[in-house]
């Protein structure tokens, strides 16, 4: 049977798992739906039509499934999906979508909010995703999985952040970062790849020396970007991880492409 505190304020339309924990002064709305084993620790507000996977924590006093921080929201009937296995840290903000960004907010699974972290309308988040304290989502910003965001970065609207990329704290990202990136500063610039990030999850020797020796050709100051694309292109098309970064780059995209300083 279901485990909900007698504090709680929980709508009879709500449904929730048999398995969830629903803790002190915690209030959901009708169209949520919460997993198996899902526990909201206390003083956590979950509204909107937001879905919950099973097994996700979340903590003290987050706000999740409220209605977005855009002006041109107007109560369409937009969604929020997060995963299983997420840690929700305390203060974490998580709005829908809207209309404007394809009517949902996506978040995988086995990722890490710590506190304060903001998930804005309309972002999409891939799996294994670390958003360290204070870090921020503005909307329609597509995070690929296991990509590692500092304390107190913010990422501009439709920013694309790649796999394995990592965001230095105190960052102001405006531009696309490649996969297996990693972008510091101000004003964001490329510095590198994201080399400790590469061998925590795996990464083989080769795949390392291999993406080393293409981000040189690719980021040389010899040529235009799209001419030494072309040559990565050639030289390295047998190689999944570096053809990766190449179809990355000629995506589609509003946002310019972080590169490294100078280049």
């Amino acid at each position: 049977m279901t485990n909900i505190h007698p504090s709680a304020v929980i709508d009879p339309k709500a449904e929730i798992a048999d398995s969830a924990i629903i803790g002190p002064f915690c209030m959901v709305g009708p169209d949520v739906k919460l997993g198996e084993s899902v526990e909201l620790v206390s003083h956590v507000a979950v509204a909107g039509r937001t879905t919950i996977g099973a097994g996700t924590r979340i903590f003290p006093f987050a706000s999740i499934g409220h209605r977005p921080q855009d002006l041109k929201y107007k109560g369409e009937p937009s969604t929020l999906e997060i995963g299983a296995n997420n840690q929700i840290r305390e203060h974490v903000t998580m709005n829908p979508g809207t209309e404007g960004g394809g009517m949902v907010t996506k978040v995988g699974d086995n990722c890490l909010f710590m506190a304060s972290a903001h998930v804005a309308h309309d972002c999409i988040l891939g799996d294994s995703v670390i958003m360290a304290n204070n870090a921020t989502l503005a909307g329609h910003v597509v995070v690929g999985e296991y990509a590692f965001l500092g304390g107190l970065s913010a990422v501009h609207q439709f920013v694309r952040i790649g796999r394995h990329a990592m965001i230095g704290g105190m960052s102001g990202v405006e531009a696309d970062v490649i996969p297996f990136g990693m972008v510091i500063g101000n004003r964001a610039y490329l510095n590198g790849l994201n080399i400790v990030g590469l061998k925590r999850r795996g990464f083989s020797r080769d795949d390392i020396h291999t993406l080393r020796n293409a981000y040189r050709l690719m980021f040389a100051p010899e040529g235009t970007l799209q001419e030494r694309l072309s040559d990565v292109e050639e030289q390295f098309k047998d190689h999944p991880v570096v053809m990766e970064i190449v179809a990355f780059i000629r995506s589609d995209s509003s946002r310019s492409l972080s590169t490294p300083n100078g280049a």
